[in-house]
């Protein structure tokens, strides 16, 4: 088998600016191509391509096949070729100015044996605000919001403290906190969405999906920034059982309020102080493959990347878990804590 697993950071997506300026997208995208592909090479008769920008010359996937992109020509001629060729295709992309849902389309013209989602779940996931109204719509609990254009004043009649973001963000970039309507945030030239903060434990749960039904993982704890920029960290896990309980109720009702998909997706959420759930609320639904997988892949008895390609495929997930409690950061650092 031939498995293509293409990250757009690291993969040349940046291959005509400088691959940096990105900041901790480069970080997290490193540490997923590494690690899920890194996954892949260890199932059994199978061969793994990933891409990787001439910038990053250091950069190394252990098993895997590399191909070098050192300019935009290249990079498509070469994305064309391998979804063309391979036998299944995992696709890692932040979801701003359209490039994930650029990809995806791109790749489903090709007929694509796409093990990730596809264009009309990406289409919605990637856009915050299409994304809480369908929620909405379906009764799962959202925050909050309203939608501000590029010269908006942040509004006085909302709710504070607020959490002010891109509609199509990723990574925790340009993300604020704002306590009163009368801070004045950087400016920003697209539209963005003011939430409520809701206060509690910020979660995430890392769901497999296929036509056999969606299959949750253990969910995470979520560390984040104390400095009014919410920027993503890590996380740890397990949860406690009833928390745990809580998550995965809630992640499995907001997929299954979005249209059918394939592959990993994340579901980031608030688990209130009500011990019955009465105050938990999803933020948003990440399209794709997340850092969590770091962290749940240390603690999954079978090769995860195995199981997601089973699922993907239309098998039920074999997913059982060790009873450890682990740590992890963007960098890829696992540690196990008592």
């Amino acid at each position: 088998m031939h498995i293509f697993v293409y990250e757009w950071v690291t993969g040349g997506g940046m291959v005509e600016h400088s691959v940096t300026s990105v900041g901790s997208l480069l970080q997290e995208g490193t540490t997923m191509v590494r690690s899920v592909a890194g996954d892949f090479s260890r199932i059994p008769d199978t061969r793994v391509t990933v891409f990787r920008d001439v910038q990053l010359a250091t950069l190394p996937v252990a098993g895997c096949d590399v191909i070098d992109i050192d300019s935009r020509g290249a990079h498509d001629e070469e994305f064309d070729r391998f979804v063309d060729s391979a036998d299944a295709t995992l696709l890692i992309a932040p979801e701003f100015d359209a490039v994930l849902t650029n990809l995806v389309s791109r790749a489903e013209s090709r007929d694509a044996r796409l093990i990730s989602p596809g264009s009309e779940f990406v289409r919605i996931a990637s856009d915050k605000q299409r994304t809480a109204e369908r929620l909405a719509a379906s009764g799962v609990p959202v925050p909050t919001a309203v939608v501000l254009e590029p010269d908006d004043p942040l509004p006085r009649d909302f709710p504070y403290p607020a959490v002010l973001k891109p509609i199509d963000g990723c990574g925790s970039q340009d993300i604020y906190v704002v306590a009163t309507p009368f801070e004045r945030p950087p400016p920003y030239a697209w539209p963005r969405r003011i939430e409520q903060y809701v206060p509690g434990l910020a979660a995430s749960v890392a769901v497999l999906s296929g036509s056999a039904g969606l299959f949750p993982l253990a969910p995470c704890r979520q560390s984040l920034s104390n400095d009014g920029r919410l920027r993503y960290l890590g996380g740890s896990l397990p949860l406690a059982s009833g928390l745990a309980k809580r998550a995965c109720d809630l992640a499995l009702l907001a997929v299954r309020a979005l249209p059918t998909c394939t592959g990993f997706v994340g579901v980031d959420l608030v688990l209130g102080g009500n011990p019955e759930g009465g105050e938990d609320v999803v933020i948003e639904i990440n399209p794709r493959i997340t850092t969590s997988y770091v962290g749940l892949r240390a603690v999954v008895e079978q090769n995860l990347a195995e199981q997601m390609l089973r699922v993907a495929r239309g098998a039920a997930a074999e997913v059982s878990f060790k009873n450890w409690a682990v740590e992890f950061d963007t960098l890829g650092t696992v540690s196990f804590t008592d």
